[in-house]
């Protein structure tokens, strides 16, 4: 698959296999499967892989929105139970990840392929 910047890249794959970590633990402290989840963690990955331009933004916006969301309940429920704790842990790490996929200039250069080129993106 064709990257603009391997530096860029191996920053997305690190936060990509964040997400999966993420997924796992939730399914720990939760208690279950979660489809949902893995179906949203591999989602997320292939946009970041691919690289294609603005779809750092729509990840940030996702890891973002789900800050938002759980953000209040967390705070609310640190004093009740000890997994709050580190579901707020997890929001921080969300919230770096979305700096780390906007601020550095390698990581954006991994996001400049076209969508207009998007059947020359997995040739060699």
């Amino acid at each position: 698959m064709k990257t603009n910047n391997s530096q860029g890249r191996s920053v997305v794959i690190i936060i990509g296999a964040y997400l999966f970590l993420k997924v796992i633990v939730n399914m720990i402290l939760g208690g279950g499967i979660d489809i949902g989840g893995i179906i949203q963690a591999v989602v997320l990955f292939a946009a970041m892989f691919s690289g294609l331009q603005y779809l750092n933004y729509v990840v940030v916006a996702v890891l973002g929105l789900t800050v938002l969301v759980h953000l209040p309940g967390n705070i609310m429920g640190i004093f009740h139970n000890w997994k709050h704790i580190i579901y707020l842990l997890e929001g921080g790490v969300d919230v770096l990840a979305c700096l780390m996929l906007i601020l550095p200039p390698n990581v954006r250069q991994h996001f400049t392929n076209k969508w207009s080129e998007i059947d020359q993106l997995f040739k060699s």
